[in-house]
């Protein structure tokens, strides 16, 4: 691995020379990754549909199922770190799965990897996720254990809204991928489970619910792709997550944080980390990080955490706001469908949208499903301002009020 200087700490690394020489050359002859994984391979739950076709592929078709969906426009307001700020140049959803498509199909792309089955594992990999971020999923996992002895994760819900709220008869590569993604948790090598099948799928998928953290940590991708997906979830935002700590001013602007081999600025950190996999994996049947690259990683992990994601100020409004927010919300929600009241918002909102949108797949009423798992759906299906305007529409005098925090200040 080589570098150039850059104008103030951690140089911009290169791939050695060595390595580039190897990929012209097995380019020029046509060499393919013999452990990327082929159109060919696609499983689907029912392969009478769905037939990839040479204008759409087997995983364009995937990314379109996913980029179609009512719920892929709700990426634009959801929180990734920082809630209460009505500031544009803060991070949403939208463009976190939008960084980990092009930072794991850069990667993708030199390994030789299958780069519509990136797409489509990146793209749909937070389509389940809170409002709120992970303090929303929080709350909703601890309301929906306390009912149902279940836990809520936001990977798991996410092939919960492809594969059975709206049934879209998504592959085993793209469903395993997302399942699989959780970028909270750090690995040196990352080697796929290459022989899982829809069983093992299922399996993993209840388990997550079941044991929660234990059985998330044990999960394993299927693909190489998937593998790439979820380190480059963690590349996508370490360093933007410190970009917009800045512009929040949770950290001053003199705050400098400290990676040797990585660097403390967003641009370092993508590029630094992006040729290290490189040059570790080339040529692999597994991914793999440098010894430097996983300790510098664990390290840029710790310090968000110590600096940014552990904030009094922020963690205070989520706790005494927006945590009995979420109970009321959750059990007014519960209500309405224990009762089975068709003209409540939930059903008018919620239940009616996914039962049309299940018409020519299932004709089951999705109504009739267990009540605590229609709320937790429909919470987590929202955006910032759409629960926060639910909950301001059905308790108008509740003491709990969001400040945003204005562009220009007070």
């Amino acid at each position: 691995m080589s570098s150039d200087s850059a104008a103030s700490g951690t140089r911009y690394n290169k791939l050695s020379e060595e390595l580039q020489q190897r990929i012209k050359k097995d380019r020029e002859s046509g060499r393919q990754n013999e452990w990327r994984c082929r159109d060919e391979e696609v499983v689907r739950r029912d392969p009478s549909r769905d037939r990839a076709s040479l204008w759409r592929p087997a995983y364009v078709r995937d990314t379109e199922k996913i980029i179609h969906l009512p719920y892929y426009n709700r990426y634009a307001d959801k929180t990734q770190v920082f809630s209460f700020y009505n500031n544009d140049d803060i991070t949403r959803r939208a463009l976190h799965v939008q960084l980990v498509s092009r930072i794991a199909r850069s990667i993708g792309s030199v390994l030789g990897l299958n780069l519509d089955l990136i797409e489509a594992i990146a793209l749909g990999h937070d389509i389940g996720h809170t409002p709120f971020g992970h303090a929303g999923e929080r709350f909703l996992s601890d309301l929906l254990h306390a009912e149902t002895g279940r836990y809520f994760n936001h990977n798991v819900h996410s092939v919960r809204v492809l594969d059975f709220i709206f049934r879209r008869n998504l592959s085993l590569q793209t469903l395993d991928g997302i399942l699989c993604h959780n970028g909270e948790f750090e690995q040196k090598e990352y080697r796929p489970q290459f022989d899982k099948s829809f069983e093992d799928y299922d399996k993993s998928v209840e388990s997550c619910y079941v044991n929660g953290k234990a059985a998330i940590e044990r999960l394993v991708p299927k693909t190489l792709e998937g593998c790439v997906v979820r380190i480059c979830d963690m590349i996508a935002y370490l360093g933007k997550d410190r970009q917009d700590a800045y512009v929040a001013k949770i950290i001053p602007p003199d705050y400098k944080f400290s990676t040797e081999l990585l660097g403390d600025q967003n641009a370092k950190i993508i590029n630094n980390l992006t040729v290290d996999i490189i040059e570790n994996s080339y040529g692999k049947d597994h991914i793999r990080l440098s010894d430097k690259a996983y300790s510098d990683l664990k390290s840029m992990k710790e310090e968000n955490n110590a600096v940014i994601y552990r904030d009094a100020r922020m963690n205070e409004q989520y706790n005494e706001i927006i945590m009995p927010m979420f109970r009321e919300l959750y059990y007014r929600l519960l209500s309405d469908v224990v009762k089975k009241d068709r003209e409540s918002l939930i059903y008018r909102h919620h239940v009616r949208l996914v039962n049309n949108a299940r018409k020519s797949y299932d004709g089951a009423d999705y109504f009739n499903g267990e009540p605590n798992q229609i709320v937790a759906d429909y919470i987590a299906s929202m955006t910032d301002d759409y629960f926060i305007a639910l909950h301001k529409k059905l308790f108008p005098n509740s003491r709990f009020r969001i400040t945003y925090k204005p562009y220009f200040g007070v």
